[in-house]
């Protein structure tokens, strides 16, 4: 009924773009991050763009984004502080602008719970399958509790939780087995929903049973050669 191997026992979800709309506010939110500060280090520099949003920033934690986006146009910033503001020139205080930028967005609008995802979680429930959400975002738990679906998730690793373990983030596979470790699962034993190529290579990467790749953005092919078994635009594809 879910589209899964029988051997699964649990499912790992990645929260924004997977069972959120959130993952356009989070690349609004950079694009106006690093299109400002690339403009006032140079008027002439070219925009951030979509293709940089899916290759170096998307599912991995705020500081490897900055950290990861910046080399890619040959910059280095001082690491600086997690209290550094927004103004800053290190990539925590880069960091910083990024989320002050996606924390008046949500308390703005709200957050936007994929229909189709919130009945696949539901069915997943009622089948008695254990959740974990598994997000690089240090506002999981507002995002959850915003959507409302926070009786149907049983362990939540975050960029919170993240920071404080010391875990890498995604591509890495740390985060994935943390989620697997909270239910009391093996790798082998968890399917990991994600939409973003980093967060596909983290599954691919922990040998997890199956990884499913969600296509929001036409990404299908790349989500498959990052290592996802099936590529649906829709969680409620596999009912």
């Amino acid at each position: 009924m879910l589209g899964l191997p029988d051997a699964i026992r649990g499912c790992l979800f990645d929260l924004d773009g997977v069972l959120t709309r959130t993952a356009t506010v989070h690349q609004a939110a950079w694009k106006r991050t690093f299109d400002g500060f690339l403009h006032d280090r140079d008027p002439q520099a070219g925009e951030f763009t979509d293709s940089d949003y899916q290759r170096y920033v998307d599912g991995k934690p705020r500081a490897d984004g900055v950290r990861d986006f910046l080399a890619s146009r040959g910059i280095e910033l001082p690491e600086g502080s997690p209290d550094d503001g927004p103004g800053a020139a290190t990539v925590q205080g880069v960091a910083t602008r990024k989320n002050d930028l996606v924390q008046a967005e949500l308390d703005e609008h709200g957050v936007d719970v994929y229909e189709g995802s919130l009945r696949y979680l539901r069915a997943v429930k009622d089948a008695g399958l254990p959740v974990a959400v598994v997000t690089a975002s240090a506002n999981g738990e507002k995002v959850i509790a915003a959507g409302g679906f926070a009786d149907l998730v049983d362990a939540r690793i975050d960029g919170v939780v993240t920071a404080r373990e010391g875990y890498r983030g995604k591509p890495a596979p740390d985060t994935f087995l943390a989620g697997a470790r909270a239910l009391g699962l093996s790798p082998a034993e968890a399917v990991v929903f994600e939409d973003a190529q980093s967060g596909v290579a983290a599954g691919r990467a922990g040998e997890f049973g199956f990884v499913v790749g969600v296509d929001r953005v036409g990404q299908a092919d790349e989500l498959r050669a990052h290592g996802a078994d099936v590529v649906v635009t829709d969680l409620a594809q596999l009912l």
